[in-house]
């Protein structure tokens, strides 16, 4: 095995990836109190929200009062998913609740079409000044590449595209990139083709890893990544998510089997295993259902600790 990192980031993106794909609305003060919850368990990324189009996501409607009242936690890198210039100019007016700026798009035109109405070409050109214009209000932005491994309408995703628009968000200020798996269709052996050649082509710009379990597989791409000296990545406590677009697109890898997996190989992480399950059962608790992650079932390997 390649020697793996010391360590690793978590960006947890449930408030925002994993509540948006929910049926039924979350009430904003629910969404707040869990927030607080994961803000509690030591880790120091957290994607609270998102603003986009009310009619297209209700869930995320109450983007607004999200930033309002939930309660920021030292240490705490917090930050907001924007999909488009009037995102950005609705996040700014809360420019002091946040740190990071997440902007997305695919690398597949069929996926992109559906999920923004937009080409590729188009979403760079929107992307080009909005990006420069959160950097210039201080935020730190990272560009979200979905459908990075393979697309549900097109199949086989060539990886010089996905590597093209990457470098094309890196030079529009982008400090950080993530490859999406947004329906869970990448495997090991091409995630860890994927990200050796991301390396070259990226030198100097943090690469992340936002793997979803669609297939089983969430947890062995992370493995393939770790090998490739990966050692940032997004995830959802209680494995919520998924993407509003095709059918069957269950939820990302699990915050809770990701930290455990990552502790038992000695990668730190930072986190409190307990808290966040603990913050998991809450989530369970609010939606009235069982949630994916296996730790809420088997609980940790604590005879390790």
């Amino acid at each position: 095995m390649a020697e793996l990192p010391k360590g690793v980031r978590i960006r947890e993106v449930g408030p925002r990836d994993g509540f948006q794909n929910e049926p039924e609305v979350i009430s904003t003060e629910e969404k707040v109190r869990l927030i607080r919850l994961l803000g509690e368990t030591g880790l120091q990324r957290i994607e609270l929200t998102s603003f986009v189009r009310p009619d297209v996501i209700p869930q995320l409607a109450d983007a607004a009062e999200v930033l309002t009242r939930f309660e920021p936690r030292e240490g705490v890198a917090y930050s907001v998913l924007i999909p488009n210039r009037k995102g950005l100019e609705n996040a700014l007016e809360f420019r002091d609740r946040f740190q990071e700026a997440n902007f997305f798009l695919s690398a597949s035109e069929t996926h992109n079409t559906k999920n923004v109405n937009r080409t590729i070409a188009e979403s760079l050109s929107d992307l080009d000044g909005t990006i420069g214009a959160a950097r210039d209000a201080g935020l730190r932005c990272e560009g979200v590449i979905s459908t990075s491994f393979g697309c549900p309408y097109e199949g086989e995703v060539p990886p010089g595209r996905v590597f093209e628009i990457a470098e094309q968000l890196a030079a529009f200020g982008c400090e950080e990139i993530a490859f999406g798996d947004t329906t869970g269709m990448g495997n090991p052996r091409q995630v860890g083709e994927f990200i050796s050649e991301a390396h070259e082509r990226l030198d100097g710009v943090e690469l992340t890893a936002h793997f979803h379990n669609t297939r089983g597989q969430g947890l062995a791409n992370v493995l393939a990544a770790l090998e490739q000296g990966i050692d940032s990545f997004e995830s959802s406590f209680g494995e919520l998510g998924g993407c509003p677009v095709p059918p069957g697109s269950t939820g990302n890898i699990s915050t809770e089997d990701l930290v455990s997996m990552l502790e038992e190989m000695e990668i730190e992480t930072g986190v409190d295993l307990a808290k966040l399950i603990a913050a998991s059962t809450e989530a369970q608790k609010v939606l009235g259902r069982p949630l994916g992650a296996h730790l809420l079932t088997a609980g940790p390997i604590d005879w390790r600790r």
